[in-house]
């Protein structure tokens, strides 16, 4: 049983914030302080990572993060805008951004051919945090949702990865579904994440695999079973 994360991980989060940003900026006549695309990437992250952080500690809900109506639509690019040096109504280009995400689907680097060799060796499950017709429709749209056999979207499950929750739905789903015996050490987690995915399969009991996207240390405590810098490695793992 193998489990796989979409975003960064199947389908390129970053270059789709990337073209986002680019199109988005020239569509609102938008002039940062840098053109410099990597320094204006690594703005993002930085406010975007420290956001999904306070989600999975539980320190907002779920539908606080995305709720339109929610005041916390104000908080992402608004806080992007400002260290970017960009005077600009964040909610409405929050708007604009998550429009254009629910069409993006572009893959990462080998992943396409990674689905094609382990669909059929394995029983596949897509394990996000997002909305879930978000999600699955960009899984849709990128070629990639037919074969799994089951997606776990955050939103639809009632917990976010890394909450043990998350999974405690997982395996209920697939134990009352053919696999009445599954135990969490016969499955791997494949994600670009050492904070949900990682540490949430960790904590879980299942075996994980980190997709470094990026030349980074292993945290000590944290370290997953396996870790690929390509995804055509996971083939020399399953």
């Amino acid at each position: 049983m193998v489990f796989l994360d979409i975003d960064n991980t199947l389908l390129s989060f970053s270059d789709y914030v990337r073209e986002a940003m680019a199109s988005g900026f020239a569509k609102y006549d938008l002039h940062p302080k840098t053109d410099d695309l990597d320094e204006l990437m690594a703005i993002y992250d930085e406010v975007n990572g420290a956001l999904w952080r306070q989600l999975e500690r539980g320190e907002m809900t779920f539908d606080e993060l995305i709720d339109v109506r929610c005041e916390l639509i104000d908080v992402r690019w608004n806080r992007v805008f400002a260290a970017m040096g960009i005077d600009f109504d964040g909610r409405a280009f929050e708007r604009y951004f998550r429009d254009a995400l629910h069409e993006s689907a572009i893959p990462e680097a080998g992943a396409k051919e990674l689905l094609a060799y382990l669909h059929g060796k394995y029983t596949l499950c897509a394990a996000s945090n997002g909305p879930y017709e978000q999600q699955v429709h960009r899984l849709e749209v990128g070629g990639m949702k037919d074969v799994f056999a089951h997606c776990f979207i955050s939103e639809a499950v009632g917990a976010q990865k890394p909450d043990p929750a998350f999974f405690d739905h997982c395996f209920a789903k697939l134990r009352a579904s053919g696999f009445p015996d599954l135990r969490p050490e016969e499955t791997i987690l494949i994600g670009d994440s050492l904070t949900s995915d990682i540490a949430g399969g960790k904590g879980y009991g299942m075996q994980t695999c980190w997709y470094r996207r990026e030349p980074k240390p292993v945290p000590a405590g944290g370290e997953p079973d396996f870790i690929v810098d390509r995804l055509e490695h996971v083939q020399e793992i399953l």
